[in-house]
């Protein structure tokens, strides 16, 4: 028998997103305190893409690999999808703890690589979670609620390394000059990390599978080979919709990465007037605390935005939505290199924080309808793969272009990012949107 999915109230709704806060807190520190740990630590500029490595190779590896182990599996306690990122909410919490210990360049390689492949195994079937529970009307609400707390939790994040240093005592070095307001940040995440996903695991439960399903489930075999069997179906099978996707997120990662990984070294010598990003120059540490606030700053802008892309999406439709906020995007990197105020640096981030709301939610919904429910987690995977692969791509070839063609230069970095998310904007266009009236789940 067929029934429409439960309609779930707004407070449901928040709470079942309340454990992307946490899970995206870490990502934030990944985006915005590893480099200068790394720097603390003697790292290159022209080898921080490399260094970066992890995240997308993890994503592309593990992702889709748990996005289809959770579509084969039920626990009638654990559920589906909340087994997965509770084991990757524990990892992300241990590394965050570890992580500012790190006494050479090559343990904190090490433990990015972990605390990126416990990220990658609690974000993807936190996607397909949304996407299982939600009816079609109610999923805007859903996928840009992730987005609230991506704001929320990413400004919590980046504010934390501007405000920790306002601590007289944590601007105190340990033996392997790195301060003190980093260990409070990391330390402060890896509680949010576990606190939130265990309270969506606590108040929000799963639905339950089918009999029929329940059968299906029982008489499949699972194996080692099974992961990457799905896989290769869901990619062979895959909407062109999805194809389309990835021409965008092709242009608008590889843009985000060349945005974070430069963005301190810009800020330095445009606001702070200095190239000298070495662990003995506090004012490269000044810097690094403002970009936390700017980063904040444009998170705080993610989680006001979010909920008004909701009323935009439903109005306008998701594609124009995302078309407008990656041209908004595009402008706040080619405008924020220029400005030498540090307070007026914040006004065309603005429209920087607005994209990132749309980033985070408004993509799912241009191609959720055109995924099969039973394959939810395989096909959020895989959308997590399109991520990861730009990502990859940049860190395998960018060192050689920011030493060869952009002079050295961050702010070229800046510029190059900018361009290459009006190509993105461009190629939003080509996605074809429909519209669907029913969702259904049968019991």
């Amino acid at each position: 028998m067929q029934f429409s999915k439960p309609k779930l109230s707004f407070s449901q709704i928040i709470n079942m997103n309340v454990g992307f806060f946490g899970i995206q807190y870490s990502f934030a520190l990944q985006q915005n305190a590893v480099n200068p740990i790394y720097k603390f630590l003697g790292a290159e500029n022209g080898d921080l893409p490399m260094l970066q490595i992890a995240g997308p190779v993890t994503g592309l590896l593990i992702q889709p690999i748990i996005g289809a182990m959770s579509d084969k599996t039920w626990h009638p306690k654990w559920g589906r999808r909340k087994p997965y990122f509770l084991i990757g909410a524990i990892f992300c919490s241990l590394c965050l703890l570890l992580f500012p210990f790190s006494k050479e360049l090559w343990m904190a390689v090490g433990l990015l690589w972990i605390l990126d492949a416990a990220n990658n195994t609690a974000m993807e079937p936190y996607r397909a979670f949304v996407a299982d529970k939600l009816n079609i009307e109610q999923q805007p609400t859903g996928f840009l609620a992730q987005s609230f707390f991506t704001g929320f939790g990413q400004t919590l994040s980046t504010l934390s390394l501007f405000v920790f240093q306002l601590i007289p005592f944590l601007n105190n070095t340990n033996t392997n000059n790195i301060p003190y307001w980093v260990f409070a940040s990391f330390f402060f995440g890896a509680f949010c990390s576990i606190a939130s996903v265990l309270w969506s695991n606590k108040t929000t439960p799963e639905i339950p599978p089918s009999a029929e399903e329940l059968i299906e489930l029982k008489n499949s075999k699972f194996g080692i080979a099974t992961p990457f069997v799905e896989i290769y179906k869901a990619v062979k099978e895959m909407p062109a919709n999805m194809w389309r996707l990835f021409i965008v997120y092709l242009f608008q990662w590889f843009a985000l990465k060349c945005y974070w990984d430069y963005k301190d070294l810009t800020i330095a010598k445009s606001i702070f007037h200095t190239t000298d990003s070495s662990m003995a120059n506090k004012v490269y540490q000044d810097a690094v605390g403002w970009g936390g606030l700017i980063s904040g700053w444009t998170n705080i802008i993610t989680f006001i935005s979010a909920f008004i892309l909701v009323w935009f999406a439903n109005k306008i439709g998701p594609k124009l939505v995302h078309f407008t906020c990656l041209i908004l995007a595009s402008l706040a990197l080619f405008t924020f290199p220029h400005i030498e105020d540090k307070f007026l640096v914040f006004i065309p981030m603005i429209g920087f924080g607005i994209a990132w709301a749309s980033m985070m939610g408004v993509p799912y919904l241009l191609i959720v309808n055109d995924i099969p429910k039973s394959r939810y987690g395989v096909y959020m995977g895989i959308i997590n793969m399109m991520i990861v692969i730009p990502m990859l791509i940049y860190s395998l070839s960018f060192g050689a272009i920011f030493n060869s063609f952009l002079g050295k230069e961050p702010v070229n970095a800046i510029y190059f990012g900018a361009v290459f998310l009006l190509i993105a904007s461009g190629a939003t266009l080509l996605i074809k949107t429909k519209k669907v009236d029913s969702d259904v789940y049968t019991n």
